[in-house]
């Protein structure tokens, strides 16, 4: 094959609007920006910069976006650079903004798909940081289905104060602390202003870190790309490799659908429970398998949870933070742990042409050294046996509810309800110290549908922890939690309240019964009873009848489903 030949055979969709006399008008638009003919040979290849001044996790993104397109270039390919939305989960969380969180994962999937689809590129290059970036730009990728590379804008490091390491969790806790009067308004303020000390997403494994490793793992991502910190001049030379690996791939004609298989998928989950990850995994692992046409179920997170050992000491639920992880080796360490004993699938394809196994033994952890290193665990004596999330079913969630069981596996909760419309009401009683030891505070109508937009529950589960009821109190909503969130707290309980599932037929004080040991969530009514009150519910009136949030109620699936619009 020619050279001609082979570049038309990259340029499978730009060849539309730059080949052949009819074309002039587009070329001139192009011209007009100062592409060369040069330019218009070769492959396009869009970046999705999710920059914004919204969010320390994506205020520094366009310096990366900068290095891939210099490394497209450097390749032979056109770069094209265009924007999309971001939402800070942090800021916006415990307000009404919080809505729009997981909204702004579809908005990002679909206008990242406009683009592409409507100005004809041929490759793909996304560089997103903040929560819902990642599975937005993954869902986008799986629609297009074109050659395509995700790049993180990387974690912020722990800030210090009082002479450890902190982060945005432990203000969401001094929160509860401060309500309490264990801690002094002095004292939370001085933590505010230590905490977060630079550019990049929240550093324990919450949901940014935990989507990063998750992507990594899958290979959509280069290897190591999960770990480097957002202030690692390390992190601008992996994304000018990534803009070598799009040409890379459209050369040999490599797409997502390729990658990302039910075994990408499996080995996601694994490494996901293996360290202890984000519920919000379940959520957006489920939708992008969705788009990938890949038949993933809510199931296969319980099925592989419960074969995988639990080895991370990572936060929310232990001490180190993404960029101690990255000391040792990243991501690497841990997959390489679970792939020596048989728990991954080694011989999944990746971008880099190589299988994962391929990917993780060519990574220098420390491992691969005499010293050892304290963040991850051997899988011979794990943490716990079994994996840090679980799948629960009962008379309370039908389609199903997720937990973090991380150092929870073995615990039965059993107490009266505490029910609340809405999260607002919820957070007023444990800040006014209303709730206490052996409650079961119920948050509901926070779902998909009833929120709408399910927001997550960090400042409730922060003051609850902040107040020492985190091992006491059972959290049990429709609505979804923080990956900062921790202890027994259910969430994505399907069918939601707003569709008159059980969670909307509870009662102040009936009993409860969380039974993580036997992934049951019920409550002590008999069908009849719930039949009932089944007779009597009625829909609350919506929210919003105007603009996306009346749109996404009218659209989103179940949780149970991934929360997904199309």
């Amino acid at each position: 094959m020619t050279t001609t030949s082979q570049n038309l055979k990259m340029r499978h969709r730009s060849k539309e609007i730059t080949e052949g006399p009819e074309r002039a008008p587009g070329r001139a638009m192009l011209r007009a920006m100062g592409l060369t003919q040069e330019d218009l040979e070769q492959p396009f290849v869009a970046i999705a910069n999710l920059a914004s001044d919204v969010t320390p996790c994506n205020v520094h993104l366009d310096r990366i976006a900068q290095a891939v397109k210099e490394g497209i270039r450097q390749a032979r390919g056109t770069p094209f650079q265009f924007g999309t939305i971001t939402i800070s989960d942090g800021i916006s969380m415990g307000t009404e903004g919080m809505k729009v969180s997981l909204v702004s994962r579809e908005v990002i999937a679909d206008s990242i798909e406009v683009v592409c689809f409507g100005e004809r590129m041929d490759g793909l290059v996304a560089v997103g940081a903040c929560d819902k970036n990642m599975p937005g730009c993954l869902m986008a990728m799986a629609r297009l289905n074109l050659p395509a590379v995700f790049v993180y804008g990387g974690t912020i490091m722990p800030g210090r104060f009082e002479g450890h390491d902190v982060n945005i969790q432990d203000v969401f806790e001094g929160v509860g602390a401060y309500a309490k009067g264990t801690m002094s308004l002095e004292r939370l303020t001085d933590l505010e202003c230590h905490a977060c000390p630079a550019e990049g997403a929240c550093a324990g494994l919450f949901t940014a870190n935990t989507m990063s490793t998750a992507i990594e793992v899958m290979g959509m991502a280069l290897p190591g790309d999960a770990s480097i910190p957002a202030v690692d001049p390390g992190k601008l030379d992996l994304a000018r490799q990534a803009g070598h690996t799009v040409l890379r791939l459209l050369a040999e004609g490599v797409r997502p659908r390729d990658i990302l298989t039910k075994q990408a998928f499996e080995n996601a989950i694994t490494v996901v429970v293996a360290m202890g990850g984000s519920t919000n995994s379940v959520l957006h692992l489920l939708a992008i398998a969705r788009e990938a046409g890949v038949d993933l179920k809510l199931d296969d997170f319980d099925r592989i949870s419960r074969q995988t050992p639990y080895i991370a000491d990572m936060r929310p639920a232990g001490r180190y933070v993404m960029a101690d992880l990255h000391r040792y080796g990243g991501v690497a360490l841990v997959a390489k742990r679970l792939l020596r004993a048989g728990l991954l699938h080694g011989d999944a394809m990746t971008i880099t042409g190589k299988t994962l196994q391929q990917n993780m033994e060519a990574i220098d952890t420390i491992e691969d050294q005499p010293k050892d290193q304290p963040v991850v665990y051997p899988v011979d004596r794990p943490r716990s046996p079994t994996g840090g999330l679980a799948i629960l079913y009962g008379n309370l969630a039908p389609e199903g509810a997720v937990i973090k069981v991380a150092g929870h596996q073995e615990k039965v909760y059993r107490g009266p309800a505490r029910v609340f419309d809405q999260e607002e009401a919820a957070f007023r009683a444990i800040q006014d110290r209303r709730i206490v030891s052996g409650d079961i505070v119920v948050i509901r109508y926070e779902g998909p549908k009833g929120g709408p937009g399910m927001r997550e529950m960090l400042a409730v589960t922060g003051a609850l922890i902040g107040q020492g009821l985190g091992d006491s109190v059972a959290l049990i909503t429709d609505g979804r939690f923080s990956g900062a969130s921790h202890g027994p707290m259910v969430g994505h309980v399907s069918p939601e309240a707003a569709v008159g599932g059980p969670i909307g037929l509870l009662r102040e004080g009936d009993v409860i019964t969380l039974d993580i040991p036997q992934r049951r969530l019920d409550v002590r009514l008999t069908q009849a009873q719930l039949a009932d009150r089944q007779a009597a519910w009625r829909p609350l009136p919506p929210q919003y009848t105007t603009g996306v949030l009346a749109k996404y109620a009218k659209l989103v699936s179940s949780a149970s489903q991934g929360a997904v619009t199309g």
